[in-house]
């Protein structure tokens, strides 16, 4: 989720953004620690910049004292109506919508984030700088257990490859899957490129892709990741889904979610005022209670968890183990 004390606001804007990770056992005090993940953004921040950045999922940054002064603006606007068109267009759900948005525009959009490219702008950068974060200390929580070699593992919702690819350097058996047609074919690109050009003699695994949306996923691995996804389901979906996810999994289950408080989703909603220069998909943030409810009805538990806080992004990172 993005916020920033740099942008060009009508609203008071705070001074500075600390970036905060905690990583810890559910049992003990979360530690701050000056490092940062990311996750995908949520709505519009009102810059010039941030339009051309970001799109209609990612967060308008207010200050604290125009909280109140900002409920009554919301009811103005109708960015529900506005999902609902968007809908149509492609003719179906947010499904749809999300297969649709990151096979065109969306997909452009973060190839280019994701990618090395010089042509990005400051929030851009900032957005490449925290999902790189992310997956530093996503590969962080699963060595913590050891080697990763001929460990199987689910990428569930692989986007360009930029988890999928370091952990098959790692040695694991990656099964790599994103509703995206356009992403799966970027992704398995770059694999290729820098898997099989190995310099050092070694022999790695190619992962296999696929074009799968998170219901049609099967199998068993040792480890399922589900990073930046959730966002897209509610939270009435988002259980059935946890449930399948851990159904997958023998061993892990790490997820990403934006956190849903009132502060946070005042932010979304907020955000929704600007819808930006294209398209984008429906955010849904989710409580931590919600996931950890969820895990445990399907028998497993948190065993880590971490707040997540860039400058443009917020997040939490959990790892689920069976009970």
């Amino acid at each position: 989720m993005a916020f920033s004390s740099t942008l060009s606001s009508p609203f008071n804007l705070p001074n500075k953004v600390d970036f905060v990770r905690s990583i810890s056992r559910s049992s003990q005090k979360p530690q701050k620690l000056a490092t940062a993940f990311a996750i995908p953004p949520l709505s519009t921040a009102a810059a010039t910049d941030i339009a051309g950045a970001i799109d209609g999922t990612t967060i308008a940054v207010i200050g604290g004292g125009s909280v109140a002064a900002l409920a009554a603006v919301l009811s103005l606007t109708d960015p529900e109506r506005r999902r609902q068109v968007q809908a149509e267009e492609v003719g179906g759900d947010d499904k749809e919508v999300v297969k649709e948005y990151f096979n065109n525009s969306g997909f452009q959009r973060w190839k280019k984030i994701y990618g090395d490219t010089d042509d990005v702008n400051k929030v851009q950068r900032d957005i490449r700088l925290g999902h790189a974060k992310t997956v530093e200390n996503t590969l962080m929580m699963l060595k913590d257990e050891g080697p990763l070699e001929g460990v199987t593992i689910c990428d569930a919702g692989c986007g360009t490859g930029s988890l999928t690819i370091p952990l098959a350097k790692e040695g694991a058996i990656v099964s790599a899957a994103d509703i995206s047609a356009a992403m799966v074919a970027e992704a398995e690109k770059q694999a290729r490129e820098q898997l099989l050009a190995s310099k050092d003699g070694s022999t790695l695994v190619m992962p296999k892709f696929e074009v799968k949306d998170l219901e049609s996923l099967d199998g068993k691995y040792d480890t399922v990741i589900c990073l930046d996804v959730l966002i897209h389901y509610p939270q009435s979906k988002a259980d059935g889904m946890i449930s399948h996810l851990a159904s997958l999994a023998k061993n892990r289950l790490i997820l990403s979610f934006a956190p849903k408080t009132f502060y946070y989703d005042l932010l979304k909603r907020v955000g929704e005022l600007f819808p930006g220069p294209s398209k984008a998909t429906r955010a849904y943030l989710h409580s931590e209670a919600d996931v950890e409810r969820a895990l445990q009805k399907v028998g497993w538990k948190i065993k880590k968890r971490g707040l997540i806080s860039t400058q443009f992004y917020f997040a939490r990172l959990v790892e689920a183990v069976p009970v």
